[in-house]
């Protein structure tokens, strides 16, 4: 018995597991996931119409869980505001720049307003509900021009990768070749590939969650149970990310 269970504890999946969850970020991607399903199956049970009382204790989980993850976001608008002016002065095509520095502002902006509407939420300030609306919208507003600025970043960013592949797979040469040259060349075009993958998935990412600041800034309507699902799906490729980027290492 003591065998067995020292297997199971020392199994590497327990370890790799521990690994990821030691990391903020990927616990906070599993307490995503878990937000929005909570808010799908919320929905779903209301829609039902037989099962409020289960629907309520889901939306609670779905309301703590967000107020939990606004806590351990407290210190992100700095992250951003740094990761804007690193952008700012890194080599990229100017396109590219402008719109990466623009997305790291937007979230700034709104994860600051974020902090406000946690704030509120635990009772640590009073707001006037309308007050307390307007900030939410606000906060939105800045969630979805970080995610729109992201996402035509990522276009200008997937064309570029594109053409630069086309490019390296052109150039293979014929015959006698010099070696190192060779092996550069494929070297290159292991890491455009990788990330032109890399790209692709946070394009994805980004067409699931545009719809949920979409929806909060009242620029469109959808229902909470496709929110919800939207949401569980991106939640599901940030963990897939956050574990491969913890266990690469």
């Amino acid at each position: 018995m003591a065998a067995i269970a020292s297997q199971l504890v020392f199994h590497p999946a327990v370890n790799q597991s521990l690994k990821y969850a030691a990391t903020t970020v990927g616990r906070d991607k599993v307490y995503r996931a878990v937000q929005y399903f909570a808010r799908f199956y919320a929905w779903y049970l209301l829609t039902r119409g037989d099962d409020k009382a289960n629907a309520a204790r889901w939306t609670a989980l779905k309301s703590h869980l967000g107020t939990a993850r606004k806590l351990m976001r407290l210190g992100k608008p700095v992250e951003h505001l740094q990761a804007a002016l690193k952008n700012a002065f890194a080599p990229a095509p100017p396109a590219e720049t402008i719109t990466s520095v623009a997305r790291q502002v937007a979230y700034f902006g709104y994860l600051s307003y974020d902090v406000a509407i946690w704030a509120n939420t635990i009772k640590f300030i009073n707001l006037a509900p309308e007050t307390a609306k307007r900030i939410a919208k606000t906060s939105f507003r800045f969630w979805f021009a970080g995610i729109v600025f992201s996402l035509i970043n990522g276009i200008l960013k997937s064309r570029r990768l594109a053409a630069e592949a086309k490019k390296l797979k052109q150039s293979r040469p014929w015959g006698e070749k010099d070696l190192a040259e060779e092996a550069a060349r494929e070297t290159r075009l292991e890491a455009v590939q990788t990330a032109r993958l890399a790209t692709r998935q946070q394009l994805t990412i980004d067409l699931l969650d545009v719809w949920i600041p979409a929806t909060g800034s009242e620029l469109v309507s959808v229902n909470e149970g496709t929110l919800g699902l939207l949401g569980l799906l991106s939640s599901i490729l940030g963990i897939q990310n956050q574990w491969n980027a913890v266990n690469k290492k």
